[in-house]
């Protein structure tokens, strides 16, 4: 395969270890923890691994450890940094034991169900140090959540003779981890399953998790196109850029990229929700700030949108939840593509139909057709950035028929998502990742199943990370998918009294007006350690640095 110069000097990259990590381990815990809501329904769906307690690495003396085989999924949306997860879990079990082996399902958790694997080899791991992707043995949506998909899989790891499954991904990932994790310690199969957090969404953390890995390297490369967008956006003083970054589910990410380039507006879906905005009242205050830049002579700006915005405007939410549990339904699943608009509106109560009827059309359709695997709307298939710079064009028209405007307004649109899934990782998250496979690796040693990978303290030095492990059960609560209420790994929203976004809103009146940008440029693998290593923003601030 050929390779750039960066891949050739990146590859001799040797990732940082928290100093616990660095020799041999034993396991210090802590005391029994229980899940973050519906405690009974969380305890009785999962028995086995329930209340079990957090678990910390600290430094041990060496020990013979008996060989065993591993297996690993790569589950969900790709996310930088996942490569170096499979790199530290290999070089770990290399290191406990040099005859335990490596296997990696292919294309995620269907190759597990389905038996298609390959065995990760010194030489093959060699090739995607450090590397961006999840191209080493790819990855797949395929939901972990029947006892027969349980029990094919079980085939191929009494097959390979393997001990444990390493499954790395995101909430929902982890939650079918979790579930898998139950049944096995139910079956008394002998079979480990842990847990890595991934999503570059950033809504997979909490008091154990600081963040999760891919965060920090996808913010950094949208901040770079953000910022190079607003130089640009200076230099031609001539368009408002409408810019829709990734965050189905939280704004994350728009809430970070805005810390870092200091655009003009920057949407935080959470705080729509909470002030109960209208998709008009969005507008309006568009269209208000796009009127007094105006009236300085600036027609041009940069908006940050939020991916999932459309589901957190309060009306707009509730029917969506309406219409999914109209589409859950197995009369729904029993009509054609062409007949499930018409059918999802038959059954919506009149507020929610009114609110659908006076939805462009193609959102409409959009929110009554396909969801993903999990149930959810697929919004980044809405166009919300094209829809509000529509709406704000009418909008200023009418204010300039009102004398409220004078100005020139013409629109540029960006989508960015899957520019920063796969990037090469920063070293923090190049570190971060290696660190979370090293620990995942110490977990199956120590015999623990229905853990993740958890490393904390990460704006400090990397030796002064600490490693360990928390039950998955611990982060789970009660929710409603599909129709029916499962429990699943509670997401962590933007907090509205938390000091990133309490540092956002200090700033933003003045970046509205102002042109205030920022440009963080590309990220930096060499050079200060205060170009190269730093945190996100938004983890700094909420760790007070």
């Amino acid at each position: 395969m050929e390779k750039s110069a960066l891949q050739i000097a990146r590859a001799a990259y040797q990732p940082k270890l928290p100093k616990a990590l660095q020799g041999a381990v034993k396991v210090k815990e802590g005391a029994p923890t229980q899940s973050v809501d519906n405690q009974e329904e969380i305890k009785q769906l999962f028995p086995n691994t329930y209340g079990m307690p957090l678990v910390e690495f600290v430094p041990g003396e060496a020990a013979n450890n008996a060989k065993m085989n591993v297996g690993v999924i790569l589950s969900g949306g790709q996310a930088p940094g996942g490569h170096n997860v499979i790199t530290g879990l290999f070089d770990q079990l290399k290191r406990l034991n040099p005859e335990n082996r490596l296997f990696g399902f292919i294309l995620g958790p269907g190759g597990f169900v389905d038996h298609n694997y390959m065995e990760l080899t010194a030489d093959l791991v060699e090739e995607y140090r450090n590397t961006g992707g999840f191209d080493m043995i790819g990855s797949g949506r395929t939901k972990l959540e029947k006892e027969e998909q349980f029990e094919k899989g079980l085939q191929i790891l009494r097959e390979l003779d393997i001990k444990a499954l390493v499954i790395i991904g995101g909430d929902d990932s982890n939650t079918n981890a979790c579930v898998l994790a139950e049944y096995y310690a139910a079956k008394q199969y002998g079979v480990q399953v842990i847990g890595c957090p991934k999503t570059i969404d950033g809504d997979l953390k909490n008091d154990q998790i600081e963040t999760s890995f891919g965060f920090d390297t996808a913010c950094k490369t949208y901040s770079e196109l953000i910022g190079n967008i607003e130089r640009d956006c200076n230099s031609a003083r001539k368009y408002w850029h409408f810019i829709k970054v990734m965050g189905r589910s939280a704004s994350h990410i728009a809430l970070e990229c805005a810390l870092q380039t200091q655009p003009n507006i920057c949407l935080v879906s959470e705080e729509v929700e909470q002030k109960g905005m209208s998709l008009d009242s969005i507008v309006d205050y568009i269209a208000n700030a796009v009127a007094v830049r105006a009236a300085d002579g600036n027609n041009f700006g940069t908006i940050i949108i939020p991916e999932g915005l459309i589901e957190f405007i309060p009306a707009i939410k509730k029917l969506i939840a309406q219409l999914n549990d109209v589409l859950a339904t197995p009369e729904a699943k029993e009509i054609s593509r062409d007949e499930q608009v018409d059918f999802a509106k038959s059954h919506l109560t009149d507020e929610n139909l009114a609110v659908f009827n006076s939805l462009p059309v193609g959102v409409a359709r959009q929110l009554a057709l396909d969801r993903d695997p999990h149930g959810n709307v697929q919004v980044s298939l809405i166009e919300t950035e094209k829809l509000l710079s529509t709406m704000v064009a009418q909008k200023l028209e009418k204010m300039k028929k009102q004398g409220t405007y004078v100005g020139k307004f013409a629109a540029q649109h960006h989508f960015f998502g899957y520019e920063g899934r796969c990037a090469a990782p920063s070293n923090f998250d190049a570190d971060y990742c290696y660190a979370l496979g090293t620990s995942a690796a110490q977990l199956i040693a120590n015999g623990k199943t229905g853990y993740m990978a958890i490393v904390k303290n990460t704006t400090a030095p990397a030796d002064e990370w600490i490693a360990g492990g928390v039950p998955i059960t611990m982060m789970m609560n009660m929710e409603r998918r599909n129709g029916e209420m499962k429990p699943v790994i509670r997401k962590a929203l933007v907090e509205l009294d938390g000091a990133p976004f309490k540092a956002f809103a200090a700033q933003r009146e003045r970046w509205a007006k102002e042109t205030a940008y920022v440009y963080p440029g590309p990220i930096q693998y060499w050079g200060p350690t205060e170009v190269c290593d730093q945190p996100t923003k938004t983890l700094a601030l909420e760790q007070g640095k």
